[in-house]
């Protein structure tokens, strides 16, 4: 089945960057949107931000002009970089992807296991 991949959390001073990415693997035919999401503790999963396929990117309001996501359609992979951090950013980052598997007709929603992003204040 598909896989997701996460990588590039870790611990950041605020007003550090950090550069997520999210590989994706199997039987793949073709990849829609892709996105991040992210958990806070004692909060509810939130979107970040997400791609289509066309490279059309949206954002939640809290992070635009901070963060920009990005994707290699060759790798089947996506970017979330990250800058100007604050502490709210604190979380577990979630990548998402709406994939087609090769023979299949409906798309399958992937999830990552997750990367923790910590920023300290």
């Amino acid at each position: 089945q598909v896989q997701l991949v996460e990588s590039g959390g870790g611990l950041v001073q605020a007003g550090g960057s950090l550069r997520l990415s999210c590989a994706a693997s199997g039987p793949i035919s073709s990849i829609n949107a892709m996105g991040w999401y992210r958990q806070a503790p004692g909060k509810q999963r939130e979107l970040v931000a997400t791609i289509t396929a066309g490279t059309i990117a949206e954002y939640a309001d809290s992070v635009k002009g901070r963060f920009t996501i990005s994707r290699d359609n060759a790798k089947n992979t996506v970017y979330l970089q990250m800058n100007s951090l604050k502490p709210e950013d604190t979380a577990v980052y979630y990548c998402n992807a709406a994939v087609r598997l090769i023979l299949a007709t409906v798309l399958h929603n992937a999830w990552g296991q997750g990367t923790q992003v910590t920023v300290s204040s």
